[in-house]
């Protein structure tokens, strides 16, 4: 057995040299049997690498390009992110006189001591421009931490938990991001039991508003940022994604719009008609579609982004490309584009998920099995649980994005409507999104939590149902489908008929405000 004097120069080494005079105590395992004991003036750190959560804020200058360069210079420091927290708008506390804020928060994995990774996160502070100034003031950046490890700090220098964690919402919300909802294990636990309310962090978020809070007057509120000035507010309503095919093979309108000129006047009255993003596809996807080069690809996108991103009637609106080539998302990205709409979720070109990371836009990740070619295959349209099972699946797909680089507040997730799946799969899935947003948030909270997308419109399933072998005669199937994905939880609906489904998510979010709780 170490002596005392054998443990402490270890001890001092694991915590980055913090002293041995600090007040340090170490956590008793399992989160519902214990709060945290103390276990003197020190605790030996016996793992090689530290579980971390890491707060973010800005409220100076470009704030998402503060954040990308924190999050940059966090990896070159040492700290290997794991998870990230969606994206928070929110109002300043204490200093109220002062722009608002942008919040969030990571996860990860360092071997820097508490004293070391303190000094590490302070000159990312002084290195993207923060000074001394008022406390609660304005910042270009403001990175604290908020756990490390199993350990509690009290020093001069360094407090953890964060001594005022439990009274921001700005900084719980983004803390339960992190979390699944059923995770278990003895770090989380800790965090858990670290809390002031016995029901751990998520008890903490729920006095403060929790959920119901999201989007509320003087609330936080999720965002995604869209090119370099746009937040954009997803949760406000149901937002309308007009689908444009430039294909000449497409199910539903096939040949109509593959003339630059006929596009772009199928984009003004989409856009017109109140559709809030416009997805242009210059490929087919939908079953046994055959497979065309990303140089097809561009030569049918490229003439007609040009001539879109010139409409006055565009201004305001997101644009989309729906393309599972990287080299087509960089070049629509170049032209002006958004949003990279991925039907494989990043699975068919190895390259995607690296690129939309670098581009640094938002992506569609969707659930797909196989291609179009193989996707409808009994192989793939095997389900006990299919929205169990796409949850998962899905959910592995935004993992690997993360993993990337590419942050949780640039992901929307679509669980794939017609795509590996058979009819009654398509109706499981419309009927069970709560569910499926349930499976996804045992992974991470954040994954539930993102904009989630659906989009049946005029698909075969409908037309089998309402005997319509025309797509075009399954227009009232198509509302019909959507009003039940925008009351399951569908933020995003896709559809080719822009004026008459928005009428119908106009009313689903009319009966959606009334059910919302108040808020004291």
């Amino acid at each position: 057995m170490k002596s005392l004097l054998q443990i402490l120069p270890e001890f001092r080494r694991g915590l980055g040299g913090i002293s041995h005079c600090s007040y340090i105590r170490g956590v008793a395992m399992g989160f519902s049997s214990s709060r945290p004991s103390t276990l003197g003036s020190f605790v030996e750190v016996q793992s090689p690498e530290e579980e971390v959560i890491i707060a973010m804020g800005s409220n100076v200058g470009d704030r998402i390009q503060n954040f990308n360069k924190a999050l940059s210079l966090m990896k070159k420091s040492g700290i290997k992110i794991t998870r990230h927290a969606c994206l928070y708008e929110t109002e300043p506390a204490y200093v109220t006189d002062q722009p608002l804020f942008l919040n969030s928060a990571i996860r990860g994995l360092t071997k820097l001591g508490p004293r070391d990774l303190l000094h590490a996160l302070k000159t990312i502070e002084k290195d993207l421009g923060r000074t001394e100034g008022i406390r609660y003031g304005p910042r270009p950046i403001d990175l604290d931490i908020l756990f490390y490890g199993k350990i509690r700090v009290d020093s001069d220098i360094l407090k953890i938990p964060h001594e005022r964690i439990w009274e921001r919402p700005f900084v719980v919300a983004p803390l339960t991001d992190l979390l699944g909802s059923t995770e278990s294990n003895e770090i989380v636990n800790s965090w858990h039991s670290f809390c002031v309310e016995k029901g751990g962090i998520f008890e903490a978020w729920e006095k403060l508003g929790g959920e119901g809070s999201i989007g509320r007057e003087g609330g936080p509120r999720r965002v995604i940022p869209i090119g370099r000035n746009c937040l954009w507010d997803w949760s406000k309503k149901t937002q309308i994604m007009g689908v444009l095919n430039i294909t000449p093979d497409s199910f539903s309108d096939g040949g109509k719009f593959i003339s630059a000129k006929n596009a772009v006047s199928q984009v003004q009255k989409m856009a017109l008609d109140g559709a809030d993003i416009i997805d242009i596809g210059p490929q087919s996807t939908r079953p046994m579609a055959s497979k065309v080069s990303p140089e097809e690809e561009l030569d049918r996108l490229i003439p007609v982004i040009e001539e879109v991103t010139k409409l006055p009637e565009i201004e305001g609106k997101i644009l989309s490309v729906d393309t599972f080539y990287s080299e087509v998302a960089m070049e629509a990205v170049k032209k002006g584009v958004h949003i990279v709409n991925d039907v494989s979720g990043g699975q068919l070109d190895p390259k995607m998920l690296p690129l939309v990371a670098e581009l640094g836009v938002p992506c569609i990740l969707m659930h797909m099995r196989g291609d179009p070619i193989t996707m409808q295959n009994d192989s793939n349209t095997f389900y006990n649980d299919v929205c169990k099972e796409v949850a998962v699946e899905l959910g592995s797909r935004v993992e690997e994005a993360e993993s990337c680089g590419i942050p949780m507040w640039r992901i929307i997730v679509d669980p794939g409507i017609g795509f590996s799946k058979r009819d009654e799969h398509n109706m499981e899935i419309l009927m069970g999104l709560k569910d499926f947003s349930k499976e996804l948030s045992c992974q991470s909270l954040a994954s539930s939590r993102v904009p989630l997308l659906v989009g049946p419109s005029r698909k075969g399933f409908l037309g089998r149902i309402c005997e319509h072998k025309n797509a075009l005669e399954r227009e009232a199937a198509t509302i019909a489908a959507v009003t039940t994905g925008i009351l399951g939880g569908a933020n995003i609906v896709r559809v080719h008929n822009v004026q008459d489904n928005l009428d119908a998510a106009k009313v689903c979010d009319a009966f959606l405000r009334l059910r919302k709780p108040k808020v004291s």
